[in-house]
């Protein structure tokens, strides 16, 4: 290294140290300050910054509420909720397609006791809808007809039909049964007989022209003609089987004869026959025999004829039967019907319906009277059959408004209503009795209230729902031809018309999942109505909660609440809303704590519940929920979490952190630290939580604002020749928000100054990238967490918390934690920004300038810049022995390499001189030998 870069290296040095004494050199007053008292500014920013006692909680003043719930005013349907209401009846008053509701806010508000409060109030003074009816079709079964009737009229309709049916199989009965109807059907019986008689009569006679005599088989009763001869053996023996037909002894001896008889016939005719042979009257005889053949043959035709003709005089007296029986049903049925015709006279579509019924009565009237039909058998759990049924899907008083109708279980049968099935003898039947109805058929012509996130367990509801509500018609399908694209046969019931309003109870994030993920959802449900979480907490809100409670009261049956009740249930409802100046409107956590007050009344024996019994509630509700917190306290007091509330520690601050566990809520403090690595990296900081994936993206939000706000701080004076790291000590689980960026930018800024902070102190907060402080939740429980933890090592009168000043509006904090504050026992301090906390958490001022624009010496970034400084002093130093030493390996080796020239030229100049040795003493040889000899021996010398 040349002397002249050493020279303006060592005067570079020189200004920098120059530098840092100037910016260490002066304070505020011109005087040295210690640490060992405190810095005006600490004792400035601290006064400052102490909330006082009366600004932790927000009390009411129980003289303003009322003596007891008794004398509470009367409930606010629409209380704390103008808002989702006015939404709601926008929907209400329009008609239109699609103007359905989706009701959005957490669970527990009371969404749908408000709403079905509101909807049975406006659906008193609204039409009551018609009723519906679904009956046979008999034109074509499988399709059964929708009958719409007035409000009260279908279950008139059915009564009226099942008392007909009733009448009618009595009545017809009846008639089938009278002495008129059987000689009626005797009178037609006789004269068909006689008319075949008198036919047989007539072609018996033509017959005997023939020598033919017609007469009857007696195996079969068919009408055959027969030689004359024949008649009486078989006539004869007809007359035998009809005397006796039992004694088969006679049957043989008539058969015997009868076949001697004939034997003896055809003995004489072969006998003549042989005879006739040789002679001509034998050849007549056989001509004769033939045209008797050709006449019978003839006569046979004529017979075949003729029975043709009787069927058709036998269809003919059936036919007349038929009439009779028709005239008969109508003549019996007739004035059954006519009553119910006039009744329902303005129904033109009810009428047609009884004239079907009448007809298709008149037409099976045998199969009714009879009874052998399964389809004119009353059905199972029935009056009627189910062919005659008139089966009421819904049906309303008249007068009584549109009913308002929750489903808590929207699947898609209880919806959009199904066909039922019977199976009998392994056959799957169904009819028109056993179509069932759904939600959106009782809820017809009113208002249908739906929980969305149960609708969406279900498949295919929400997409019944949708097509009912966009076609404005129910129509039955069958889900399970639609899962599996087969099953049985099923009906398929004509569509109902559809009036209805939905309303879906959802939380907000469900709305906008529906809206992403569902593209007709917005054209479906139009109208959003948005309810609040709480209320501002006024005079008149507060005595609206009293109704409130004093409603629940009443309909649960339980003691009343005195005013210091009220209070104390009001009070905890601020605490639950976070804010002193709102009051919350979950109605499931009031409901819950109305009742457990009320049960700690009744174990002490009062008939009127307390403040006491309030706060007993509240404790024992907080113990239930308070496993995993003991668990937490129980390492604390054996050491395994380690937490300093005492001392001081550099790069080390104790976070307040909130603890959520299924339905509880609790803080904890937590111990963050931070490393700094000297001379590596440009101002990184390594987020320990983010980078093994225990860090949310919004604790890694405000990582990146911390960080941002740190290198605009000091990038402009100084480069950030360091790294860092930071870490949430015994923390296991996941982290996510930016409550803790106020913490780590102290912890960062302590280990990069080399400052110790307070371990007395907590804090909690968020912050921008200006340093200025924002407001974190869960603030109520994180200061409690801290000051148990504090208590159980023994309070100091030191300790205390650092919350952003935005916070102190919500602080609702416990009686104990006031009673600490009162005695200074605990301090709570509000903090606009991030050099607020620096100051209280480390005693030091934090950014004070001296007159050239530079941080003093005795403050926090002074102390930051100046070991940036010093850090790059040390590297400078680093970088001059590291420089220093290249000079003198760099000397060495050019010194070597100067020998090593030096030996090769005297190498060079030996071979030189042995070669001009050689040339001189060639003839003489003991020349050359002593020569060499000379030689020789001088070259360790010159080597030397």
């Amino acid at each position: 290294m040349s002397k002249t870069s050493n020279d303006a290296n060592i005067k570079d040095t020189t200004d920098m140290v120059t530098a840092i004494a100037e910016l260490t050199d002066q304070t505020t007053d011109g005087t040295q300050t210690t640490l060992d008292t405190p810095h005006p500014l600490f004792t400035e920013v601290k006064q400052h910054c102490l909330v006082s006692a009366e600004q932790l909680k927000r009390y009411s003043n129980a003289d303003e509420l009322p003596t007891d719930t008794r004398t509470a005013p009367d409930l606010d349907v629409g209380f704390g909720q103008q808002r989702a209401l006015k939404a709601l009846q926008t929907a209400l008053d329009i008609k239109a397609s699609g103007y359905h509701v989706f009701a959005a806010g957490e669970n527990g508000l009371g969404k749908r006791t408000v709403i079905s409060r509101l909807l049975t109030r406006i659906a008193a003074d609204a039409p009551t809808p018609d009723d519906w009816v679904y009956v046979h079709n008999f034109t074509d079964p499988r399709t059964p007809l929708a009958l719409r009737l007035p409000a009260g009229q279908a279950s008139l309709l059915q009564q009226q039909v099942n008392s007909l049916w009733q009448q009618a199989k009595k009545r017809l009965s009846q008639r089938f049964r009278s002495d008129q109807y059987q000689s009626k059907i005797e009178a037609i019986k006789n004269d068909t007989h006689q008319k075949e008689s008198q036919a047989y009569d007539v072609l018996n006679a033509e017959g005997k022209q023939y020598d033919l005599a017609l007469t009857f088989r007696s195996f079969d009763n068919k009408a055959v003609f027969v030689h004359p001869s024949q008649l009486t053996t078989e006539t004869d023996q007809v007359a035998t089987e009809n005397d006796n037909a039992d004694n088969k002894d006679a049957k043989t001896s008539i058969n015997s004869q009868n076949t001697s008889v004939i034997g003896e016939s055809k003995k004489t005719t072969i006998s003549s026959k042989d005879a006739a042979d040789d002679n001509e009257y034998g050849n007549s005889e056989y001509e004769a025999e033939l045209s008797n053949f050709v006449q019978k043959n003839h006569m046979q035709k004529r017979l075949s004829q003729l029975t043709i003709a009787l069927e058709q005089l036998e269809d003919e007296a059936n036919d007349a039967i038929e009439t009779l029986h028709r005239n008969i049903a109508r003549r019996a049925l007739q004035p059954l019907f006519t009553p119910i015709y006039e009744q329902f006279a303005s129904h033109p579509l009810v009428v047609d319906y009884l004239k079907a019924v009448f007809a298709d009565m008149v037409t099976h009237v045998e199969r009714i009277v009879n009874g052998d039909d399964e389809e004119f058998v009353t059905a199972v759990l029935a009056t009627t059959p189910s062919r005659y049924a008139v089966n009421v899907i819904v049906s309303h008083t008249p007068d009584s408004g549109a009913p308002v109708v929750f489903e808590d279980l929207p699947t898609h049968l209880n919806l959009l209503g199904h066909v039922e099935q019977i199976t009998q003898l392994g056959t799957v039947t169904t009819d028109v009795s056993m179509i069932r109805a759904g939600a959106l058929h009782r809820a017809n012509g009113g208002y249908l209230l739906l929980e969305a996130s149960h609708l969406l367990e279900h498949p295919y509801a929400w997409q019944g729902l949708k097509r009912a509500l966009q076609s404005r018609k129910i129509k039955l399908s069958s889900l399970e031809q639609m899962l599996t694209l087969t099953g049985s046969l099923s009906l398929a019931p004509a569509p109902i018309d559809l009036d209805i309003k939905v309303i879906l109870l959802g939380e907000a994030d469900l709305y906008y999942e529906l809206l992403e993920l569902e593209p007709e959802f917005d054209a479906v449900f139009k109208v959003r109505a948005d309810f609040h979480d709480d209320v501002p907490r006024s005079s008149e809100h507060e005595l609206a909660l009293v109704a409130k409670m004093a409603d629940i009261i009443d309909y649960a049956d339980l003691y009343p609440f005195d005013r210091s009740a009220q209070a104390a249930l009001l009070e905890h409802l601020s605490l639950q809303a976070e804010d002193q100046d709102r009051l919350s409107l979950h109605s499931d956590l009031l409901i819950k704590l109305l009742h457990e007050s009320n049960r700690h009344a009744r174990l002490s024996g009062n008939n009127i519940v307390n403040a006491h019994h309030v706060t007993q509630a509240i404790d024992d509700m907080d113990e239930r929920s308070g496993y995993l917190r003991d668990l937490y306290w129980d390492e604390l007091k054996n050491g395994q979490q380690l937490i300093q509330t005492t001392g001081s520690a550099v790069g080390q601050v104790n976070a307040l952190t909130v603890v959520s566990y299924a339905d509880s809520e609790f803080g904890m403090p937590a111990r963050l630290t931070a490393v700094i690595q000297p001379n590596i990296g440009t101002g990184e900081i390594l987020d320990i939580e983010r980078d093994v994936d225990l860090g949310g993206s919004l604790h890694a939000k405000g990582m990146l604002i911390m960080t941002s706000y740190l290198r605009a701080l000091f990038s402009q004076h100084h480069a950030l020749n360091f790294s860092a790291s930071l870490a949430f000590e015994q923390s296991y689980a996941h982290i996510d928000g930016d409550s803790a960026t106020v913490s780590e930018g102290c912890a960062l800024l302590s280990a990069l100054a080399n400052v110790p902070i307070d371990q007395s102190f907590a804090i909690t907060g968020s912050m921008n990238q200006l340093g200025e402080v924002q407001a974190v939740g869960g603030i109520n429980s994180k200061i409690a967490g801290f000051f148990d933890a504090c208590r159980e090592q023994e309070l100091t009168g030191q300790q205390g918390v650092v919350i952003p000043m935005a916070n102190v509006k919500q602080l609702m904090l416990r009686d104990d934690i006031i009673a600490a504050v009162k005695a200074g026992e605990f301090h709570i301090y509000g903090v606009h920004t991030l050099s607020e906390a620096l100051t209280l958490m480390t005693g030091l001022p934090i950014d004070t300038v001296n007159k050239k624009g530079r941080y003093r010496k005795e403050t926090l970034f002074g102390k930051v810049l100046s070991r940036l400084m010093l850090w790059d002093e040390n590297q400078d130093n680093n970088d001059d022995d590291i420089d220093e030493k290249k000079s003198k390996k760099k000397d060495k080796k050019q010194q070597k390499a100067k020998r090593q020239k030096k030996a090769d030229k005297r190498k060079k100049q030996k071979r030189k001189n042995k070669k001009d040795n050689n040339e001189a003493v060639m003839d003489d040889d003991s020349s050359i030998d002593q020569s060499v000899d000379t030689n020789d021996a001088k070259m360790p010398i010159d080597a030397i």
